[in-house]
């Protein structure tokens, strides 16, 4: 019955378009019969929905090869294809024509409009929704050995990329996410976490997917035994990370027995991967990361949904863009170039296609699916965690929850969402835009090397933009200098949100500060007493402006020291000071306990990636009906302790497990009326920064030109 509804319907449609189109018709010249017009369009639509139905998922696949963007281009001219062909099957079609250009555009009304239709009676007719699912479950448990009736529930975790506690407490109390603020009213509890000193999403995922971000100081860094610099979205890079992790921990990851992977950075020892940036260089038809686009483009509506949405989000972005220009806001950075594209394969297509497969996979049964959505973390980093742009953002997010909610009641096993972040986002005026110079220049001046009069712009090194590259099959493979810096004096600097890393490659192991002041005498003064600098870590001693040394070895110094970054930013320095391949010299910007505002080291005015603000404090989401966590998850790796209890006791994927759940303590349900934050209520008046007075704009040659932007 749904199927001869559809078919009127697009019959109906295709009859609206022969009388408004002038490039289309369904009659010759002469003129027909009414009835001939109808049946002549019941023809073609039908021929038109069988021809999509049969031909297109072939095409499709036969055009795996090709680049998924222009696949999102060639679906307009493919679609218009099979409408001609539609219409040549057309019993005597002497008097049907179409123009080539109209035909794409015929195609893609009727496309919509059957997927419009189809998904509005399936949604009317529950009980026959149910049963179709349960039929397809049943089907792949035949012929896959899947989940029979009595499996235990699944779990489907969600990562909102970016989105801090404080972030989600406003968005609820604002009326942004009305999903999630019917969870925290009853079927869930939220609570936050901290991240380690590198808040950023390489080093929070690999923990959270694979128990260990062992040695992972930053998003990038530079290793002296292979002169090489390691990127967290660069696919050879993610893989040997992710090997490293399993060499350390035993075990593959959180995923590893009937898990998905979607989205991610990592596999976590899934078996299924779909857009999975540490595969992307894999060519195997059973690991490739684009293999999602398959599923999701192999329906011609999906298709043309998600193109007209991503030329709209591209429109969006530009006149968002012009209107805070005109509007003069500050802080504000480029949203030029490539970028409307970029955010609009953020928002709207990668969000699709994950969205789009993680509703398969509940379909299927699996017992585990990660996915992570980028979109806030995106455009928070371009137009600021806060404002229009990042609120729009959130409730086409919450409106993506509530789907994927909506299909875990017709699933053929019970499904508990689990939501959580891998980092927050603090607010600031970047480095370069506050004081005039980049974080290079001021390395190279404390140095006595010429200072360039244009600092130079590098690639982006965006989440976002390596999963277009990916996309287009020219995934983040960085080469020359930016993979491998030369030897010599001058000193690798590299930048992860308001953390930065200096490098000696000329120096073997990881320098003193003896080496240090000798070889540049001026140097760590220099960075240590700029006012756009909050702390340095060298050789096991942080050292703060005005002479301030605390040794990490001694209790309570680096504490005390620290104590404007929050609690347990100390042990978090300590921690990263035992990794192996820890900076010569770690830098972390100034931070503003009143405005929670940093200031980062590339083009961002969102960032994270160091210690300030809300960029240290995700959140975790669970069921009720799972145990509590402890009362403080410190680290990504705790998490995974967390999450992998969860499936333990869900009877989900078996993975070794090297002791119980932490004991349940006090948690709130939903939010509570204070938020936690790194930041205290009231801070007590401290002396005056000498640092701060006089002018604020730097005086090396370089102000007004972008620093590199390497969004994570």
């Amino acid at each position: 019955m749904r199927v001869v509804l559809v078919w009127a319907v697009s019959t109906l449609t295709m009859l609206a378009l022969a009388a408004i189109l002038p490039d289309f018709r369904l009659e010759s010249a002469d003129g027909e019969s009414v009835t001939r017009v109808g049946l002549t369009a019941a023809w073609g639509a039908g021929a038109f929905g069988l021809l999509s139905a049969l031909v297109w998922p072939v095409v499709v696949r036969a055009l795996l090869l090709v680049p998924a963007l222009v696949l999102g281009l060639l679906v307009f001219f493919l679609n218009g294809s099979l409408l001609l062909m539609a219409l040549w099957l057309i019993p005597d079609s002497r008097g049907v024509t179409a123009a080539p250009e109209t035909a794409v555009v015929v195609a893609a009304v009727m496309s919509a409009v059957a997927s419009a239709t189809s998904t509005a009676l399936a949604v009317r007719d529950d009980e026959a929704y149910r049963r179709r699912l349960h039929r397809l479950a049943d089907r792949r448990r035949r012929r896959q050995g899947g989940p029979g009736d009595e499996a235990g529930p699944g779990l489907v975790f969600l990562q909102l990329d970016g989105v801090g506690y404080a972030t989600l407490h406003r968005a609820v109390a604002e009326g942004l996410m009305p999903t999630v603020a019917r969870w925290t009213d009853g079927s869930h509890r939220v609570a936050p976490w901290r991240t380690d000193w590198s808040s950023q999403t390489g080093a929070s995922q690999l923990g959270i997917l694979h128990g260990s971000n062992f040695d992972v100081p930053a998003f990038r860094w530079y290793e002296k035994e292979t002169g090489e610099v390691m990127v967290c979205n660069r696919p050879t890079s993610a893989a040997e990370l992710q090997r490293r992790a399993a060499a350390r921990t035993g075990h593959e990851g959180l995923l590893v027995r009937d898990g998905a992977s979607r989205g991610n950075l990592f596999g976590g020892g899934a078996d299924q991967l779909a857009l999975v940036l540490s595969v992307a260089a894999r060519r195997s038809p059973g690991t490739r990361s684009r293999a999602g686009y398959f599923a999701y483009f192999s329906d011609p509506a999906n298709a043309v949904r998600t193109a007209l949405s991503f030329v709209a989000e591209v429109g969006r972005e530009i006149g968002q863009s012009l209107g805070a220009r005109a509007r003069q806001e500050r802080p504000r950075v480029s949203r030029s170039g490539l970028y409307p594209v970029i955010r609009a394969f953020a928002t709207v297509v990668e969000r699709d296609v994950v969205v789009s497969a993680v509703i398969g996979d509940m379909f299927a049964g699996r017992a585990a699916v990660y996915a992570d959505l980028v979109a806030y973390d995106e455009v928070a980093h371009h137009s600021g965690p806060h404002g229009r742009d990042t609120d729009r953002v959130l409730a086409r997010l919450d409106r993506s929850l509530a789907l994927i909610a909506r299909v875990a009641e017709h699933a053929p096993r019970p499904y508990r969402i689990v939501l959580l972040s891998d980092h927050g986002q603090s607010p600031g005026e970047t480095f370069l835009g506050r004081y005039g110079l980049t974080l290079k220049d001021l390395v190279r001046a404390g140095c006595g090397l010429p200072v360039p009069r244009r600092a130079r712009r590098t690639r982006s090194g965006a989440e976002a933009r390596a999963a277009v590259l990916a996309a287009l099959h020219r995934p983040v493979e960085e080469e020359g200098d930016e993979a491998h810096p030369p030897p010599g004096d001058d000193p690798v600097v590299l930048a992860s949100g308001n953390l930065g890393l200096i490098s000696f490659p000329d120096r073997e192991g990881r320098a003193s500060r003896e080496w240090i002041e000798r070889t540049h005498p001026a140097l760590l003064a220099t960075l240590a007493d700029h006012p756009g600098v909050g702390f340095l870590l060298v050789d096991g001693e942080v050292l703060g402006p005005g002479g301030a040394v605390a040794r990490l070895d001694v209790p309570g110094e680096a504490e005390e020291l620290l104590a404007d970054f929050g609690p347990g930013a100390a042990d978090a320095v300590r921690r990263t000071n035992g990794f192996p391949h820890v900076a010569d010299i770690m830098v972390n910007s100034a931070y503003d306990p009143r405005t929670g505002a940093v200031h980062a080291f590339e083009e961002q005015i969102g960032s994270h990636g160091g210690l300030g603000g809300e960029q240290g404090h995700p959140f975790l989401m669970w069921p009720t009906e799972l145990p509590r966590p402890g009362a403080d998850l410190v680290g990504a790796e705790a998490v995974h302790e967390v999450l992998r209890g969860w499936l333990r006791e869900t009877d989900g994927p078996q993975i070794p497990v090297s002791g119980p759940v932490p004991a349940p303590d006090a948690i709130p349900a939903s939010f509570p009326t204070a938020v936690p934050t790194a930041v205290p209520a009231a801070v007590p008046d401290r002396p005056e920064d000498p640092r701060r007075e006089g002018e604020s704009r730097g005086t090396l040659p370089s102000a007004g030109v972008s620093a590199p932007d390497e969004t994570r």
